[in-house]
């Protein structure tokens, strides 16, 4: 791969990478490109799919996170209801 193509396929990568909405984009893109290179030389159709990919993971990654924490503090607020129950019985 020549200095040319090498420089390419790094700005393309940190152009995806760029801002918060493109989660998961860089290493997915790293990974990818490298995939990519070793199957054939085939690094930036390599590093397009893997941010895809990337992307996906993280946003199925946070949306996972964002439950568990959901249902952490619907537990919490059932045990505080719970033990509030409890005092105003007496």
């Amino acid at each position: 791969m020549s200095t040319k193509m090498k420089l390419a396929a790094v700005s393309a990568a940190l152009m995806l990478a760029a801002g918060a909405a493109n989660a998961g984009c860089a290493k997915g893109a790293v990974a990818g490109g490298v995939v990519g290179h070793v199957a054939g030389k085939h690094g930036i159709a390599g590093a397009a799919i893997g941010c895809a990919i990337g992307h996906h993971s993280a946003k199925k990654k946070e949306k996972q996170q964002q439950q568990q924490a959901a249902a952490a503090a619907a537990a919490q607020n059932n045990a505080a209801q719970a033990n509030n129950a409890g005092k105003t019985r007496k």
